[in-house]
């Protein structure tokens, strides 16, 4: 296979060596050469500064994003692949996907992590990376937009989420199917990707609250975040979007104050409208509170943060019916 990949690495566990005499990070070029082999396109290497993956904030997120939109987009190349910590790279793949547009047309993103470091025994990050070329420059992976690569699977970003911290099979779609594999250095598809997301207007407002909610909870938890700031709130609650009956005066407050509250649920959900629950579920939509359409609450941050840069909560409620 022939094609050209930028390579954008983070540091993160990938890059660790923890067990040699000389303890540090590896640069990009530095894990291209730790690949067996010929990896079978042409990488051009970068290296980023970004904070650890468990802290990784939404402007490095953004920056990444946008970094790989522009290689696609502007500067040619046939894919692009991130090397990113395994905590938070699913929010990181999301954002990348959200903010792709007709860049995921042109080529693959890729984000790929590693369990073990560089120098421990059978390091899972030299295959990762190693796959994870190869499907960037693969043209099986043009219109799936942003994906996980790890242990030779291909995650959809909407639906990949990390399980298990210490297995190299780290990372879980379920009960969605993964995309596909990457098999003899090439993609081979399982599944259909899913929807493209709507595109994105203006500029992402970055300041937006996570809250997991639990029965009787004080609504000032909310309100505290909206005096600090925050310019919309994500609520995880329970079975098909449920929230305590404490917090509706507050969700209907917000609405008048024109703070979009973005419901999820800790468990999977369909991808409908709280007004399309059955009847008794589903009723904080009726005091103003916008349905996640079944994404996870983590993931709802970053589409919430995407979402305000149309504008106030029409704006986000109309940007999510199209998600």
């Amino acid at each position: 296979m022939s094609g050209r990949v930028l390579l954008v690495a983070t540091g993160d566990v990938m890059a660790y060596a923890r067990h040699t005499g000389r303890p540090g990070l590896t640069t990009a070029a530095g894990l291209l050469a730790a690949i067996p082999g010929n990896p079978g396109v042409e990488v051009v290497t970068e290296d980023v500064q970004a904070e650890p993956s468990w802290d990784t904030s939404p402007s490095t997120m953004l920056r990444l994003a946008r970094r790989a939109r522009s290689a696609l987009l502007d500067e040619g190349f046939d894919g692009v692949v991130v090397t990113h910590g395994l905590d938070t790279i699913e929010e990181t793949a999301f954002l990348a996907d959200l903010l792709a547009g007709p860049a995921a047309l042109r080529g693959g993103i890729v984000l790929t992590g590693a369990v073990r470091g560089l120098d421990e025994l059978s390091s899972d990050g030299p295959r990762n990376l190693a796959s994870s070329l190869a499907a960037a420059a693969d043209p099986a992976l043009r219109g799936a937009g942003a994906v996980v690569c790890v242990n030779d699977e291909l995650h959809a970003a909407r639906w990949v989420t990390m399980t298990d911290a210490t297995s190299v099979a780290a990372l879980s779609s379920a009960p969605a199917p993964i995309l596909g594999r990457v098999v003899d250095g090439r993609v081979e598809m399982t599944a259909t990707p899913p929807p493209r997301p709507p595109a994105a207007r203006g500029e992402p407002e970055t300041n937006v609250a996570l809250i997991k909610t639990y029965p009787e909870m004080d609504p000032v938890i909310i309100t505290s975040v909206v005096d600090a700031g925050a310019r919309g709130v994500v609520l995880e609650g329970t079975g098909a979007g449920n929230v305590p009956i404490t917090l509706y005066a507050t969700l209907s407050e917000l609405a008048e104050w024109d703070i979009p509250v973005v419901v999820a649920s800790r468990c999977r959900t369909r991808p409908v409208a709280l007004e399309e629950l059955p009847l008794g579920l589903g009723l904080a939509g009726k005091v103003g509170a916008i349905g996640a359409r079944g994404l996870a609450p983590v993931k709802a941050r970053y589409a919430l943060m995407v979402a305000l840069g149309e504008g106030g909560r029409h704006a986000v409620r109309d940007w999510f019916a199209r998600l």
